[in-house]
Order: C-alpha cells, then sequence, then structure tokens
C-alpha cells in the first residue's frame, strides 16, 4: 500500500515546498518607486512636447476668424505639410499662424487681391482681400528652397511672407489640428 496519500506530517522537510516569506516593502522603496515614476513620467511628457506636439497660446488676430486671440491651439509637428495648411511659426520671436500657400521654387505673385502660385490662382476660402499695400517684398516672388511662403487668414495684418519673405522649413512648428477657444464661449 505504497500508493497511498501521504498526509502533510508525514512529508519529509526537504521535498516539501517552502512558504516564502514577503517582505515587507519600506517607506525608501516607495519613494524610489515614485521618483522613478515621475522621472518617466517627466521624460515622456518632454519628448511629447519637445518632438511630437506644441501647445501654443494665440496671442494675435492674424488668423482670424480660424484662430482668434486667446485660442489654445495643439499643433502636431509630424505632420506632412500641404498647401492650405494652418500652421504655427516662429517669427519676430514670437508663436505665429498662418496658411501655407506656396513651397520652395515656387512663384507666388498677388495681383487684384488675388494670389497666384506658378501662375495660378489658388483656390481659397478667406473672407478678407490679400493686398499689397505696406508688403515689404517684391512680386513676383520665388520661395527659397527649404521654405514656405504662408499668408495670414486675417489679409490685412502683414506679418506673415509679405513682410518675412520665404519662412524656413526649420521655423515650421507643425499643422494646426486642434482649436479650443478660451473667450467668449
Amino acid at each position: 500500500m505504497d500508493n497511498e496519500p501521504k498526509l502533510p506530517e508525514q512529508i519529509p522537510e526537504a521535498v516539501a515546498p517552502k512558504k516564502k516569506k514577503k517582505k515587507k516593502k519600506s517607506i525608501r522603496h516607495y519613494l524610489i518607486e515614485l521618483l522613478v515614476k515621475i522621472a518617466l513620467t517627466v521624460i515622456g511628457l518632454w519628448i511629447l512636447l519637445n518632438y511630437i506636439v506644441a501647445i501654443n497660446v494665440c496671442h494675435e488676430n492674424s488668423a482670424y476668424p480660424m484662430i482668434k486671440d486667446g485660442d489654445f491651439c495643439l499643433t502636431y509637428r509630424l505632420s506632412e505639410l500641404k498647401q492650405g495648411d494652418p500652421v504655427s511659426y516662429h517669427a519676430d520671436d514670437h508663436i505665429k499662424f498662418a496658411r501655407i500657400v506656396a513651397f520652395g521654387g515656387d512663384t507666388v505673385d498677388i495681383k487684384n487681391d488675388t494670389v497666384q502660385v506658378n501662375g495660378l490662382n489658388i483656390p481659397e476660402n478667406v473672407v478678407y482681400p490679400t493686398n499689397l499695400q505696406g508688403n515689404v517684398i517684391e512680386f513676383p516672388y520665388t520661395i527659397p528652397d527649404d521654405c514656405v511662403f504662408v499668408l495670414n487668414d486675417y489679409r490685412s495684418d502683414l506679418s506673415d511672407s509679405r513682410t518675412f519673405g520665404g519662412i524656413p522649413l526649420s521655423d515650421i512648428q507643425g499643422t494646426v489640428v486642434f482649436i479650443m477657444r478660451r473667450r467668449g464661449i
């Protein structure tokens, strides 16, 4: 009758499974764990905000009526830029918002409140006419390579490529993908 099951008191100590004693975690262990989580969160946010998205508040009406003064804007840095995209860019030590009209190598001309790229009128749905009163650059204007030509939606505001010329691609933050109204809701 060797096949009979043995009772726990009959099992030799060497064969019997040992119960592990749980170590009690110290406050120091929890503090280190918390600091590691905080550090990983900060690093993740830093990577997100420096390489993937940008968060800005518009402080002017150059992109009015799409973006108004005080609007919160989220910009996606990894998007492929296309004609007509609203973008944020650096100029005069400020963040500005405008639409891409043309790219490096293209020729832009403005005649009778109409914008032409490479001799063709571009389809625009703007409220304000595009004029040349007070512009700095001469038209027709050929955009340098690695630059874009941008125009404000509020065309009476000349703080766009009519003043700065071609905006280097390195100064473009990205495409505006989200706008949240903070005033007048």
